[in-house]
């Protein structure tokens, strides 16, 4: 069923889950050091970045509130929680010790992107079942992972596969390696976003027949994740909020081990919230998926793992997509085929004009500013909550349009953008003859789906 807003999203809250988002929009805010709502209460001493405090000592000072150290952690900061596996929240006080808030600010407003400001807190909420002190933390960690390790959106998007095709002819091995096994990844079609399900959700899907154990570097393998993730971000749309259903296949061809799920892993564990929609799993699973996905759902929320389905048929595909929506490579009527489109020249020339970037990032500084002002508002004003929640909602819109003018100044152009998918202003069309005349020449020449590797057998692609 499409069209109607899920419950947990704007515009469909309780009055408890709008308490909530209230408290998690007053804390974050905090964190940003936005003035007006005073400091976290745990950083009165030591402010974050100044120096004054180490990551220890910060994790052993006494704390209350919503900046107090858990219940669920010891005396070093470290997690006893059973569902914090990855020790978010000794991450959460490390940073509010030694980071900058205009930082973190700068990073959250980053990952908003086209989002609704709200939509995104609410992905935190949702995923850390309405309990704001673990949202914050998921939230804190997650914005110092984009921002610190793995660098979304001042590497990976920005640079993307334009970029990469340069690094191909780098004099640095490393360089020239990582760049050839992303785009190894992205001509081989390893996976790839395509059409919707019966509810209107984009779909990935995911060959991992075409996987091969150390055919690519680890780095590589994460990079290609990551970029796949946020560039399938950009179809979301409301009512539709969450990113893909990942259909895939032929899974007992593969020869898969733990080591070699690392980018599959990053997925799981540090991408955003809520982003994860069913994985339908098309074919008899068999001995070697069912070790598999033991492997797979020890990384996985209860909540997520429950949206697993085995497929073992074309008929049970068809309970979540139509058969016409189903490529003819899973048996379905959809004719489309996978082919990897090169890089064109003159595709990113709009990152080289700094001026209008500029112009358009100050435009957007100055709605961000005013969203924030209008929040907190919004928080202390309960007399007047309705029409600030008005307000709050078309600067949001205003938020939203105006990213897509700023895109095509941030972010490198995907095969995505050149096969039509992604279009100017953020339309998205699906399904339709893409406009392919009168393309730019490539940056280098390339068979469709790229050179088949060594490993590879030709049947692989069928």
């Amino acid at each position: 069923m499409t069209g109607s807003v899920l419950p947990g999203r704007p515009g469909n809250l309780t009055a408890d889950q709008e308490a909530k988002l209230r408290e998690l929009w007053k804390a974050t805010l905090q964190v940003f050091a936005v003035k007006g709502l005073g400091k976290p209460q745990d950083l009165e001493d030591d402010q974050p970045g100044s120096g004054t405090a180490t990551p220890n000592k910060a994790a052993k000072k006494k704390k209350h509130g919503m900046f107090r150290r858990h219940k669920d952690e010891d005396d070093d900061g470290a997690s006893t929680d059973q569902e914090d596996k990855y020790g978010q929240s000794k991450e959460f006080q490390q940073v509010l010790a030694t980071e900058n808030p205009e930082n973190l600010r700068k990073a959250f407003w980053s990952m908003v992107k086209h989002d609704h400001p709200d939509g995104l807190l609410l992905r935190f909420l949702r995923a850390r079942k309405w309990d704001v002190h673990n949202a914050l933390v998921m939230l804190i960690a997650t914005m110092n992972w984009r921002m610190k390790d793995i660098h979304v959106d001042d590497d990976i998007m920005k640079n993307g596969e334009g970029k990469a095709v340069i690094d191909c002819t780098s004099t640095n091995a490393t360089v020239k390696k990582e760049a050839q096994d992303f785009l190894a990844q992205l001509r081989l079609g390893k996976s790839f976003l395509h059409g919707t399900d019966k509810q209107g959700r984009p779909m990935c899907f995911v060959r991992v027949r075409l996987h091969k154990q150390g055919e690519q570097s680890e780095p590589s393998l994460e990079r290609y994740t990551v970029y796949t993730i946020e560039t399938a971000r950009l179809l979301l749309a409301p009512p539709v909020d969450t990113a893909p259903s990942k259909i895939y296949d032929q899974v007992l061809r593969s020869k898969l081990s733990r080591k070699s799920w690392g980018g599959a892993r990053t997925q799981v564990a540090l991408d955003l919230p809520e982003y994860f929609q069913p994985f339908f799993i098309k074919g008899d699973p068999g001995l070697i998926m069912i070790g598999i996905w033991k492997i797979i759902k020890g990384w996985l929320d209860p909540v997520v793992a429950s949206k697993v389905h085995f497929t073992q048929n074309l008929a049970e595909l068809e309970q979540f997509i139509e058969k016409s929506h189903i490529i003819k490579e899973l048996g379905g009527d959809d004719p489309w085929e996978y082919k990897y489109i090169e890089p064109s020249a003159g595709e990113n020339e709009k990152m080289s004009d700094e001026d209008t970037r500029q112009r358009l990032l100050d435009e957007r500084a100055g709605t961000v500013k005013e969203y924030e002002s209008t929040t907190q508002e919004w928080i202390a004003d309960a007399e007047n909550r309705a029409s600030l929640q008005q307000k709050r909602n078309e600067l949001a819109e205003r938020l939203r349009s105006g990213y897509w003018q700023l895109d095509p100044y941030l972010r490198s152009r995907s095969i995505y953008d050149r096969s039509g998918l992604i279009r100017d202003g953020g339309a998205i069309q699906y399904y339709g003859k893409p406009e392919t005349e009168n393309a730019p020449k490539p940056l280098a020449a390339s068979a469709q789906n790229g050179p088949l590797p060594a490993e590879h057998k030709a049947d692989d692609l069928d």
